[in-house]
């Protein structure tokens, strides 16, 4: 952590900010989004079924 003193004799920390990755256009993310994707909807209908069951 990079800490600056102020006037005042405060201290401030900042925190490292991780490095930027430039994509170029059309270049995928990662393998694993889609992926992501498909089980959170499953996980999703999977909740909203569990609350149903629950509810009646």
């Amino acid at each position: 952590m990079q800490v600056t003193e102020e006037d005042g004799g405060k201290l401030n920390a900042f925190a490292r900010e991780p490095r930027m990755v430039v994509m170029e256009k059309g270049e995928r993310a990662s393998l694993a989004s889609p992926t992501l994707l498909i089980g959170g909807g499953v996980l999703v209908l999977l909740m909203v079924a569990v609350a149903a069951g629950i509810s009646h």
